[in-house]
């Protein structure tokens, strides 16, 4: 709005329009910061989304190479453990068993009689 200038010989219409003037200027700056903060709450709502949605995308990633790991590690295991046993199961088919001597060793030992009685 521009200051009338008829109104400069009359001091209170001239104070008038430069009020009026202040504030349609104190409208626009208010009009102005309201966007301003609708665009900041738009733009931090943005972030958030975005942000939420990488930690969620790497938090999957993260369970999902831990659980690859796991499943690793217990084949392995599971590897190791079939292997001793196989070969301890090798162990035990060598190993030549007397079972004539056996019997007799056996025998000597439980029909030995009880040193204290």
């Amino acid at each position: 709005m521009a200051i009338d200038v008829q109104h400069e010989n009359n001091p209170r219409d001239f104070s008038r329009g430069m009020l009026e003037h202040l504030l349609e200027i104190e409208a626009q700056a208010s009009a102005l910061v309201n966007d301003a903060e609708a665009e900041a709450e738009r733009r931090i709502h943005e972030n958030e989304e975005r942000n939420r949605i990488a930690y969620e995308q790497r938090f999957k990633e993260e369970i999902q190479n831990r659980e690859e790991a796991l499943l690793k590690a217990k084949e392995l295991i599971r590897e190791k453990y079939q292997k001793e046993l196989n070969d301890y199961k090798s162990e035990i088919e060598a190993v030549n068993v007397d079972e004539n001597r056996f019997s007799v060793l056996l025998n000597e030992f439980l029909l030995r009689k009880n040193p204290q009685g």
